[in-house]
């Protein structure tokens, strides 16, 4: 079994990642879980909640997104949501058991006109004694530094896939402008949550190089989610088809043992994993998970579920003070 070079940003390729990736899957689960346990406490999970404080009518073509305004998907535009209204969901999820509330909005960028309203929900939420996190789209520097001004914690831009795939993906925006607002959230002292999404055609090398980007960083992401595709009908992936299970949890496993320190969360997707797929995710390093019915648009299991596997994981939730 090849040894994971766990330290040092800017050591890895390919070459390397698919060592540990190809192993007998014994062999890789119990390295991710050796990392695991010398970073994390094996048996607690974190609880973040995701609200869609704008829905719909993105000029962005992601052909995995519901929102975007180039496909039909029967999904009407909103508004920016109100503020108040915004830290009412956050309260609730705060009682439940959350301690990250993360807020998404479907834009390309945000616009001078709504960052006063952004800095607002911000600082609602982060009152309330939670970690905050946003996802707007592309940032620039000033719009960053406001955001960490008014104590964003986290901010959520995700890679997707390999630079290689990408344009088969995506063509409003380029892999380097993702690259781009990466340097510009952690210049501004905003800690970084980016991840990607498998199971959208791509080859084996495209999830390994996709972790490769990430895990050459200057420094890794505090948080990196896996997400596996849910395929809308009306959007250019409606037809794809599911990733094998266990191909997926060597991607859970290959991102823990090259970020040891990260967050791995499990994202969207979670509704189509049997709870025996959960348990092998998180015995490979997943710590991290979103509760609620929904997420942004698609569904998402709910609290009962979730509580009713992690008891009988014996996995409790992560409580604030401990990250």
């Amino acid at each position: 079994m090849p040894e994971a070079q766990t330290t040092d940003a800017g050591i890895w390729t390919v070459e390397k990642a698919r060592a540990i990736h190809d192993a007998p899957f014994n062999n890789l689960l119990f390295l991710a879980q050796t990392v695991h346990r010398q970073n994390f406490d094996p048996n607690k999970v974190q609880l973040s909640r995701l609200l869609s404080i704008k829905t719909g009518g993105c000029p962005e073509d992601c052909g995995y997104c519901s929102q975007s305004a180039h496909y039909e998907t029967g999904l009407k535009a909103s508004k920016l949501m109100e503020v108040q209204r915004v830290v009412v969901e956050a309260t609730k999820a705060r009682e439940t058991g959350a301690t990250r509330y993360c807020m998404g909005a479907a834009w390309r960028n945000p616009k001078p006109r709504d960052m006063d309203a952004l800095v607002a929900m911000v600082e609602g939420v982060k009152a309330l004694g939670m970690e905050t996190c946003m996802t707007l789209g592309m940032l620039d520097v000033e719009q960053a530094a406001r955001l960490k001004q008014a104590g964003l914690d986290y901010y959520n831009h995700n890679i997707d896939t390999s630079e290689r795939y990408y344009s088969e993906i995506i063509n409003t925006r380029s892999f380097a402008d993702r690259i781009e607002t990466l340097e510009q959230v952690r210049q501004s002292g905003i800690k970084v949550c980016c991840g990607g999404i498998v199971g959208m055609g791509e080859d084996p090398a495209d999830r390994m190089n996709m972790l490769v980007t990430l895990a050459n960083l200057p420094e890794h992401p505090e948080s990196v989610p896996i997400n596996m595709l849910i395929p809308i009908p009306g959007t250019p992936l409606a037809g794809a088809g599911p990733i094998d299970p266990i191909d997926f949890v060597r991607i859970i496993a290959l991102a823990r043992i090259m970020m040891p320190k990260s967050y791995v969360r499990l994202s969207a997707g979670r509704t189509a994993m049997t709870d025996e797929m959960q348990a092998l995710c998180f015995f490979a390093g997943a710590n991290s998970i979103f509760v609620g019915d929904t997420l942004l648009t698609t569904d998402n299991p709910g609290e009962d579920k979730d509580t009713a596997l992690f008891q009988r994981l014996g996995i409790k939730p992560m409580e604030l003070d401990t990250q």
